[in-house]
């Protein structure tokens, strides 16, 4: 009986747990807790396989045959590096392609990202959109590459490999991102701190698209953010062009990026899933991008330690035989080309993943010579024509012709009193002088009227079907 009192009072006295043994449980639970989501953040944190480096498995027996599949063919020019030795173990590149669907769908915003995990260092260089690449057709911008292919993968496709041939290596992924995703992704996150440049008043009926963005630092929403990027001139004339919207998208980027890479989101990641699988197309998966935002954050990335800049360039003009036909003229278009030795510096220091240094016989830059004709520093150009001095012949106008040797001259006295009869005038001189000298007056005056209407002439660009450019302006 007491043996049985003493087993319960023990069983009682076991149920009463010390305030320390409390605070273990409870750090025992924490610490089970912690380990299940750990483990359930592991499966969503994927280490991206650089593409060269990916290995054929049971459960993968077709990679040989995908990577046929998805093989470029570079016919006789540059051949882009695609492996070798890193500068460090990982090293990433990527292609980002912005996508405006409602502009036409072209791919106006174009950027080359390398991500040096293992020292924390970053770049993204800026392609401007008329950048002259080397392609088999007579208007040679780089945003003419998508819609020439018929848009959709095989555009994709095509504008990777300009872009590969113009650096010297294959990029790693590529990333296209519709217009519309960067709003959705700034207001998944709350919103973007960012100091808007200029006052920014803009309308195109034609795109349904209108921009009013006051100047200022403030916080924007994915609707001001995609008006702030887009802008590039207000409807009183003032514009930045091309170029001062490239420097607005980057330090807009670097905003993001700065109020993006941080522990705070990890309570949006569910949004910014939603975002990444509606609008985001990509080789990488949205467990590679959080890999990225991981090592970003746990490795102090900051926006200091990303370079951003545009690809180095200079302006020519080049022979157009579309437009110079269009216009019974000789007509040169303007491109940026760029500057190969800065071009080939920026390679080798911030975008290369390779540890071998590049030469310019590895990159395919295009350059203009002064008859209009164009190079290649690779040696070869696909628009055979385009290579040769342009052929002017069927612009010039016929010269009076001379006398053959034995025939007799003109005769100008006659000719004067022929023409004069014609006309109906005397034909002393004196009258016809003066109705001739304002006849070529007025003649010159009618020359250069329709010359500027030629000027001012909307022609549809054959490259971009559906969209209207005036001979003298970039195409949009």
């Amino acid at each position: 009986m007491q043996r049985e009192n003493e087993q319960s009072a023990g069983s009682e006295h076991k149920l009463h747990l010390t305030k320390q043994q409390k605070i273990l449980a409870v750090i025992a639970v924490v610490l089970t807790v912690a380990v299940v989501g750990v483990a359930a953040c592991r499966s969503m944190i994927v280490k991206p396989e650089l593409p060269h480096q990916q290995e054929i498995t049971p459960e993968k027996p077709d990679r040989e045959e995908e990577i046929e599949e998805e093989s470029i063919d570079y016919g006789e020019g540059v051949r882009p590096k695609a492996e070798g030795v890193r500068k460090s173990e990982d090293f990433y590149t990527i292609l980002i392609l912005g996508r405006d669907t409602g502009g036409g769908g072209n791919t106006d915003t174009m950027l080359l990202a390398s991500y040096d995990v293992t020292n924390q260092k970053a770049a993204v260089m800026s392609i401007p959109r008329d950048t002259m690449v080397n392609v088999p057709w007579d208007v040679k911008k780089i945003n003419s590459v998508y819609n020439w292919y018929g848009k959709g993968e095989k555009g994709i496709k095509a504008v990777y490999k300009e872009i590969a041939q113009l650096v010297g290596f294959e990029p790693d992924y590529k990333v296209v991102v519709e217009w519309d995703a960067v709003g959705a992704i700034v207001d998944a996150i709350g919103g973007v701190y960012f100091d808007v440049p200029y006052d920014m008043n803009y309308h195109d009926p034609d795109q349904n698209l209108t921009i009013e963005q006051a100047k200022g630092y403030r916080k924007l929403t994915g609707e001001d953010a995609m008006q702030v990027i887009r802008w590039r001139q207000n409807d009183s004339g003032f514009k930045v062009g091309d170029d001062g919207r490239i420097k607005i998208q980057q330090d807009f980027l670097k905003a993001v990026i700065d109020q993006t890479v941080t522990p705070s989101n990890l309570l949006n990641i569910s949004k910014i899933a939603t975002v990444f699988q509606e609008s985001v197309e990509t080789d990488l998966t949205f467990q590679n991008v959080l890999w990225f935002g991981q090592q970003a954050i746990l490795g102090g990335l900051e926006v200091e330690d990303v370079t951003f800049f545009t690809m180095p360039f200079q302006y020519a003009s080049a022979f157009t035989r579309v437009y110079s036909k269009q216009l019974n003229r000789p007509y040169y278009l303007s491109y940026v080309v760029p500057a190969p030795e800065k071009l080939l510096g920026a390679v080798n220091e911030h975008l290369s993943p390779y540890a071998d240094p590049f030469t310019l016989n590895d990159l395919d830059i295009m350059y203009a010579n002064a008859d209009g004709s164009v190079g290649s520093t690779g040696g070869f150009v696909e628009d055979e024509p385009a290579a040769l001095p342009p052929d002017l012949s069927p612009y010039q106008k016929e010269e009076p012709k001379e006398p053959e040797a034995g025939e007799p001259p003109v005769n100008a006295e006659s000719e004067t009193e022929e023409s004069a009869e014609t006309e109906g005038l005397p034909a002393d001189g004196t009258e016809e002088s003066e109705t001739a000298e304002g006849s070529d007056a007025v003649s010159e005056e009618a020359s250069e009227e329709a010359e500027m209407d030629e000027e001012e002439e909307i022609l549809e660009d054959p490259y971009l079907p559906g969209i209207p450019n005036g001979p003298h302006e970039p195409i949009s």
